[in-house]
């Protein structure tokens, strides 16, 4: 009979290896199938042996409970910022005072890549990691292992065929890929959530959740760039040599074999070649790191309050230029949010001519006490993005820059986000610069389910005109379908097919797909079950919608304030013509063994989504709530599962697994 330590022991050494060679080498040699498989296969052992479960096996890397704070961390040595040089000059300077400090002796420095991301510092005991700590001030961080824990480019134990030391601790840089950051704004923006202004914000923002899942889905990177404390039997003289030892522990590293300068000219050479290269880069870097290589000389350069003497940030510089802010225009997101974009006099910066720049939003335009008229600096970093600065002198009839009362696109209200959001919104949901979002959202599957309704074609429909607002979609004729790209007589038909099916969709599903702010599929069939009726729905006085148990007056107020605009009555009447239906059906309650139970259901479930499992066990008579309380009958808890089970836990709430609730509700 195999011996269960030594299957677990060897599939988290083959799991960590693909780890390595996924995340660090980028070279996979499995597909990702065969690596869950592998970590399920792991799984299922450490639940059959928990006495053989380890902190530091794969399968702990989502392991760490929600806090509210983040506690203080001294570092061992403070973690020091670097100096910084702009030019070949400032860099000469730099290397000529680091040869008077050492009495004229020749020296060496290493290059590497300036990661544009946030420093980190991690500690491991007997090969195992112990801590991982935020720079903070650079004497005091705060303690984020849970959430280092899901970086699977940091290994949870050291490559233990390299010598381990007792006590290692090495310090770098957390960051995000270039694709990995432009998907997490693009998902942000379809779920308006939070977008984030560079991969360096995203990443510090991600490593300081307070919930280590959310952190997990954030696709975080960490390469080494310096050591702490080396101890004396590595026998270390270079920083070379400690890159070399650190890739070989399977530490990830930015650049092997590092480079090599015996001159300044020989570091303005490999700038010049980073520069050049920086674009096609899959992460942002801003300069180029020099540190003099030997330990003994930066040992005898020492370092100042803040900085090292012995290393030196070699920055690319951002291309600047002034001009001068002459009008103002809005733009409306996909979302409704609505932004600020100064219209400037056009200057040449970066290569490029400017003659617009985002002011991103009215908090934004306060910190800069920017107003029309002002004169201002440009500056267009690696980013791309022009942004202003600062102001440099103030214009003699300058003009304050205040949120429009009305939306430029289709003069509906605009008012503040809430929840303490610092954009202001068109709450138009019907607004054009809302609809190619809004549509998509309106024929999605958990709304009215109109399959072949994705992106290309409702973008088409915008661009011909055929679309003007969701009832327009019921107008849709076969010869107008025949017009878009790939449709032929089959297609169209069953397009038309699926928009006559949706029709029949009951209330609750209508809900979903009109947008309203805050009503998802959950609050939306709990008003399609209380009202039954749109008509009802709409004729609904916020005091009505307050009562609706669950809603909350922030939901009550924004469904109050959609029903009351003009726009949404005229939709309401082209909706009805077509002949959809605004009736929620009166559900057959089962009686059975969950009847008058409450369920609260966390994390992702993989026999059903989360919406099909609460209408499952409202169907037999139990109640699905977003909460949990110490009324909370049941907690089903599926993978990657947050606050809602360390609360259910505090409370003493029954716990169950999906497989334990198919069991209790009789599903195989």
């Amino acid at each position: 009979m195999p011996d269960p330590a030594k299957q677990i022991d060897e599939l988290r050494k083959e799991i960590e290896r693909h780890e390595y060679l996924y995340y660090v080498q980028d070279s996979p040699e499995i597909t990702d199938k065969e690596f869950d498989d592998l970590v399920k296969k792991l799984q299922t052992l450490e639940a059959q042996h928990p006495d053989l479960l380890t902190p530091d096996s794969p399968t702990q890397r989502v392991s760490g409970k929600a806090s509210s704070t983040f506690s203080a961390v001294k570092h061992s040595r403070p973690m020091l910022s670097l100096d910084n040089v702009y030019d070949e000059e400032e860099l000469k300077a730099w290397w000529e005072r680091a040869s008077k400090g050492l009495g004229g002796a020749k020296f060496e420095v290493s290059i590497e890549p300036k990661m544009d991301g946030t420093s980190l510092a991690l500690v491991y005991e007997n090969g195992r990691l112990k801590s991982a700590a935020t720079r903070g001030d650079g004497e005091t961080g705060e303690d984020v292992t849970a959430n280092v824990k899901t970086i699977r480019a940091i290994p949870l134990r050291l490559d233990f065929k390299a010598p381990v030391p007792e006590t290692f601790e090495c310090r770098g840089e957390v960051y995000m890929l270039k694709k990995d950051f432009e998907a997490m704004n693009r998902e942000a923006v379809k779920t308006d959530s939070k977008t984030f202004a560079n991969p360096r914000n995203s990443a510090a923002g991600s490593l300081r959740q307070k919930d280590p899942s959310i952190t997990a889905k954030r696709k975080l990177m960490f390469t080494v760039h310096s050591a702490s404390n080396i101890p004396e039997t590595m026998n270390l003289e270079k920083h070379s040599e400690f890159i070399e030892v650190c890739r070989n522990l399977h530490l990830p590293v930015a650049v092997y074999p590092i480079p090599i300068a015996q001159s300044p000219d020989d570091v303005i050479r490999i700038y010049k070649k980073w520069l050049d290269e920086r674009p096609g880069l899959p992460y942002e870097i801003d300069g180029i790191v020099v540190k003099i290589n030997h330990f003994d000389q930066q040992k005898a350069l020492g370092m100042t309050a803040k900085s090292p003497r012995w290393a030196v940030a070699f920055k690319f510089s951002a291309s600047q230029a002034t001009s001068t802010i002459n009008s103002v225009e809005y733009s409306v997101g996909r979302t409704g949010a609505v932004t600020p974009i100064a219209k400037i006099s056009p200057v040449h910066c970066g290569g490029v001519t400017i003659s617009s720049v985002s002011l991103h939003n009215f908090d934004e335009v306060e910190r800069l006490g920017v107003k029309v008229g002002d004169k201002v600096l440009i500056e267009r970093a690696g980013d791309v993005i022009p942004k202003i600065v600062r102001v440099i002198e103030h214009g003699i009839n300058a003009k304050n820059i205040a949120p429009p009362k009305s939306c430029p696109v289709c003069a509906g209200e605009v008012l503040r986000a809430d929840d303490g959001e610092v954009a202001w919104r068109c709450v138009n949901a019907l607004c054009p610069a809302q609809l190619e979002r809004g549509l998509l959202h309106f024929a999605s599957r958990d709304a009215l389910d109109i399959e072949g309704m994705g992106e290309s074609v409702v973008s088409q429909l915008l661009e011909k005109g055929f679309v003007k607002d969701f009832a327009d979609v019921y107008s849709l004729k076969k010869e107008d379908l025949l017009k878009l790209e790939l449709f032929a007589d089959k297609k169209a038909e069953n397009l038309l097919a699926q928009i006559e099916t949706s029709k029949t969709r009951p209330l609750s599903k209508l809900l979903a797909a009109l947008g309203i702010r805050h009503v998802g599929e959950k609050v939306a069939r709990t008003l399609a079950e209380r009202f039954m009726d749109l008509k009802a729905l709409a004729d609904a006085s916020q005091e009505d919608l307050t009562k609706v148990p669950d809603l909350g007056p922030i939901i009550a107020e924004s469904v109050h304030t959609f029903f009351r605009q003009e726009t949404t009555r005229t939709l309401i009447g082209k909706l009805e013509k077509a002949g959809v239906n605004f009736k929620e059906p009166k559900k057959e309650i089962m009686e059975s063994a969950i009847s008058g139970k409450s369920f609260v259901f966390t994390g992702e479930l993989e026999s059903f989504s989360r919406s099909e499992a609460e209408e499952f066990v409202t169907q037999m008579g139990a109640k699905a709530m977003s909460s949990v309380s110490k009324k909370t009958d049941y907690v089903v808890a599926g993978a990657e599962a947050g606050s809602k089970l360390e609360k259910a836990e505090k409370l003493g709430v029954k716990i169950l697994t999906e497989q334990e609730f198919k069991k209790l509700i009789g599903r195989p």
